[in-house]
């Protein structure tokens, strides 16, 4: 609940100009965190307002994003720019108010006044000519915007759930415009509208939007409404500390989970970037829905790391049920081959399946793991395979394999006991035996235990695949 014991509500608001990317999906998951932590509501809002940039192909990119995420929003989706008309009357109401005024300036006032403040080496401020000026005083031909009347003394103090205390001088903050000249409502405005009428309590969004907040708090004041609480959490940077750009992980979600990322992985990763609880690295869903509040939200820049996402995933990959496995892996490899699989394949994936993921750090990885077990034969060799595969060694799966197909029962236990008799009767080491039969089954010098993997191929295949490679003395 918040301080005035109203529900909490959250809500995560983006522009549809893209992806959702990964800060902006970290930013969506402290929310719902926050909401579903404090039995509130955790609300989307897609702010659409820019109408040439706004696609409805990003607007179904971000959903797909929070979808595949999990992260389930309440309520019907708030489209910004159909409320247009709402927001404007909200500046007319200030207007009838005297808390905002039109403002006159011309594009070459207005550049005199940049020109000025980069002369003096100070931000851009409107100096509020018109704060004051009766309108009839209005040049011809000018469109006037609409401004709000800032207060220009004292201070503005946000007191931020994260940053705690912050502090602005009024003066520092000029009469922001609320209408542009065409009528049309700026973000700003927009904003402020939308979260008080969706009840939101607290905004929780990235630390570049606390500039923003000072003059929404004033907004909030003159439009006779209880701002929300704010908490402005620190951006993630890149592994050297550089703001995070495409080559450190800025991709969209889409990116994460074509290079084999599962869900519950990314969202451990992203509740770890800029929040901790204790040393726990690992965190289900149930545990940070438990635990998630503001007070462990950091205020330094969170580092991205590749390796430790990838560690995190291969956890989540051990963990995760084989049948689904299988389904995330089949596309893929389906691609690869251009083939729909075989019901045998599906089996074998099925069978092979929990040695795989002890391996595989994504699900690209295992897809490529697991191909060797649902490719035709015959199998091409990896450069590593074909070294092992030595005409010695070929002379050698040709006696193993009479040996195997005279065994009565096909199991992983007796063709390993199979196998080790026959390697004493070579006079041989096991893995001379082992190692060229693992590259005439898998193609490959690696795989999960050879005998595990002989046992999930059957019979008739393993021996085909020997055969394939053998040679007679």
């Amino acid at each position: 609940m918040t301080s005035d014991s109203r529900p909490v509500v959250t809500r995560f608001a983006p522009s549809p100009t893209g992806f959702l990317h990964i800060g902006g999906a970290r930013t969506a998951l402290f929310n719902w965190l926050f909401a579903k932590h404090h039995g509130g509501s955790f609300l989307l809002r897609i702010e659409d307002t820019d109408r040439k940039r706004s696609t409805q192909g990003a607007i179904d990119a971000i959903l797909d994003g929070l979808d595949w995420l999990g992260l389930d929003h309440d309520g019907e989706i708030v489209y910004q720019f159909a409320r247009a008309e709402h927001h404007a009357a909200m500046a007319k109401s200030l207007l009838d108010q005297g808390r905002a005024y039109y403002c006159y300036s011309s594009p070459e006032e207005l550049e005199e006044m940049r020109a000025t403040a980069r002369a003096e080496g100070r931000p851009m401020r409107y100096d509020g000519r018109w704060r004051d000026r009766d309108p009839a005083e209005a040049p011809a031909g000018v469109d006037p915007v609409v401004r709000l009347k800032m207060p220009q003394d004292g201070e503005t103090v946000i007191d931020d759930l994260v940053q705690g205390a912050v502090t602005v001088r009024n003066d520092q903050l000029d009469d922001m415009i609320l209408l542009r000249a065409d009528g049309t409502p700026t973000y700003m405005l927009s904003v402020v509208v939308d979260d008080h009428d969706m009840e939101v309590t607290h905004i929780i969004r990235g630390d570049d939007h606390l500039t923003n907040a000072f003059r929404q708090n004033q907004l909030y004041r003159a439009l006779d409404w209880e701002p929300p609480q704010f908490a402005h959490i620190p951006l993630i940077h890149g592994p050297d500390g550089a703001k995070l750009s495409k080559r450190h992980g800025a991709l969209g979600v889409d990116a994460y989970r074509d290079m084999g990322y599962l869900p519950e992985a990314l969202r451990n990763y992203l509740l770890r970037l800029g929040w901790g609880h204790g040393d726990d690295e690992v965190i289900s869903t149930a545990q940070a829905v438990e635990w998630f509040d503001l007070d462990g939200v950091g205020k330094s820049a969170a580092r991205f790391d590749f390796v430790k996402l990838e560690s995190l995933n291969g956890h989540y990959i051990r963990e995760a049920a084989s049948d689904r496995l299988v389904e995330e892996v089949v596309p893929r490899l389906e691609a690869q081959l251009g083939r729909p699989l075989t019901d045998t394949a599906r089996r074998h994936l099925q069978q092979g399946m929990d040695g795989l993921k002890a391996r595989a750090k994504n699900l690209v990885e295992l897809a490529e793991n697991a191909v060797f077990y649902v490719i035709d034969r015959p199998l091409s060799l990896t450069p590593k395979a074909e070294k092992i595969l030595s005409p010695e060694a070929r002379q050698r799966l040709g006696r193993l394999h009479t040996g195997l197909g005279a065994l009565p029962a096909w199991s992983e236990a007796a063709v390993e006991e199979a196998v080790r008799v026959f390697a004493e009767s070579e006079s041989c080491k096991l893995g001379d035996v082992a190692q060229p039969l693992r590259a005439a089954l898998t193609g490959s010098n690696v795989s999960p235990g050879i005998f595990e993997v002989m046992a999930v191929l059957g019979r008739e295949e393993s021996l085909a695949r020997i055969a394939d490679q053998s040679a007679t003395a």
